[in-house]
């Protein structure tokens, strides 16, 4: 429906505006901004770091679950429909866990039409010891939202968000 009503708008040099949702790396900024709300989520903490990704903490019923909500996004009409997730290290391991991982990849792309997922693989436990002495994790490069940052560069309202996300596991 946005879309439609978006394409009659004249945008500068004859274009039309189209459903743009991803926040970047803006969801730390944007979440300052915000009060509490009734999710339980407290004011001042970052957003959820993609458009299609779930506020943390609230993907209780596994990552399966997730990608089924996040395909109720109608994601054609959109650019930079945007889906993060964590998952915890030694759930890639084994054959049979990576052919899951790649089975649940093309469901989400291909039969619940998902235009972008990524993956974090690392434990919350990592991320706080990088956090507690990053001189230690120099070279640790974390997918964001929509990009990869060398920890050590990110924001401390970002670490916090990313630490925050479920660690995921088949």
């Amino acid at each position: 429906m946005l879309d439609k009503e978006l394409a009659q708008i004249d945008g500068c040099y004859g274009t039309k505006y189209i459903q743009s949702p991803h926040s970047l790396s803006g969801h730390g900024a944007f979440g300052r901004a915000v009060g509490a709300l009734p999710s339980g989520r407290r004011a001042g903490l970052a957003l959820a770091d993609g458009n299609a990704s779930p506020s943390q903490g609230m993907d209780k019923k596994g990552i399966t679950a997730v990608l089924k909500s996040a395909a109720k996004l109608d994601q054609i009409p959109m650019q930079g429909c945007l889906l993060n997730q964590k998952l915890y290290p030694s759930t890639l391991k084994t054959r049979d866990n990576l052919k899951k991982f790649v089975a649940l990849i093309k469901t989400y792309l291909i039969d619940y039409g998902g235009k972008h997922i990524q993956f974090n693989v690392i434990s919350r436990e990592t991320l706080l010891d990088a956090q507690a002495h990053p001189e230690n994790y120099r070279s640790l490069v974390i997918r964001v939202a929509g990009y990869s940052a060398l920890w050590v560069e990110l924001d401390s309202v970002i670490q916090d968000e990313i630490i925050a996300r479920t660690e995921q596991i088949f």
